[in-house]
């Protein structure tokens, strides 16, 4: 397992997971009952609609799912095209890209509810893309199934097999389960009281991720002077 990578370190997935999960509960709270996260959700609810005939409500929920296929889209080339920059790492980046597209949403009144789910969406699918594996597992920051049926495997294996390392894994995949639904509770509370300025507390947690690894590669460079 890599431990070496702040970006595969537990406590920064637990603050992505705690972010993410607050995203999903913000837009479907706050931004028309959108999911930014989850977008088996909105699929589902675009086709209903479509198929109801209601043609507006569909395409409400299929704005979102083309926002996080061009975000996945962006995060890959921004990987892909910065992987070897050396003043600053590509993931820094995307947080960076993140934290400035969810300081716009909190700034955005209801009437540009499409605008806001559709920059929230994209700032998930950089986040999911850029951030798949944590202690050298992958996961999901930004949803759960994949998380919960990887940990039920690895907590099945343990059962069988008696290894310590599936229980250690397991522990970590119900670890990131628990905090997403921290962050989506908290969303959804949080949402009633500081409304649209909600998002803005992502924004905080983004921007602690992204100070610990500024500091991790300061005590790197650091290290090799």
């Amino acid at each position: 397992m890599n431990k070496g990578q702040t970006s595969e370190s537990f406590r920064l997935s637990a603050l992505l997971s705690l972010s993410g999960g607050l995203q999903d509960a913000y837009t479907y709270n706050m931004r028309g009952q959108v999911f930014a996260n989850a977008q088996t959700g909105n699929v589902v609810l675009m086709s209903q609609h479509f198929m109801m005939g209601q043609a507006a409500k569909g395409v409400q929920y299929l704005v979102p799912i083309i926002a996080f296929a061009l975000g996945t889209i962006i995060s890959e080339q921004i990987g892909h095209n910065f992987k070897h920059e050396k003043r600053i790492h590509w993931r820094q980046i995307i947080l960076l890209m993140e934290i400035f597209l969810l300081l716009i949403v909190g700034f955005l009144p209801h009437q540009y509810d499409t605008l806001a789910n559709i920059l929230v969406s994209l700032s998930c699918a950089m986040q999911v893309q850029a951030f798949r594996t944590v202690h050298g597992y992958g996961y999901a920051s930004t949803m759960c199934i994949g998380n919960l049926r990887s940990g039920t495997e690895s907590l099945s294996m343990y059962i069988r097999e008696h290894d310590k390392s599936y229980l250690h894994k397991a522990i970590h995949y119900y670890g990131i389960i628990f905090i997403f639904a921290i962050g989506a509770g908290l969303g959804g509370v949080l949402s009633l009281k500081y409304g649209i300025k909600t998002i803005w507390i992502s924004v905080v947690i983004l921007a602690i991720d992204c100070l610990m690894m500024c500091k991790k590669r300061l005590d790197m460079d650091i290290h090799f002077i």
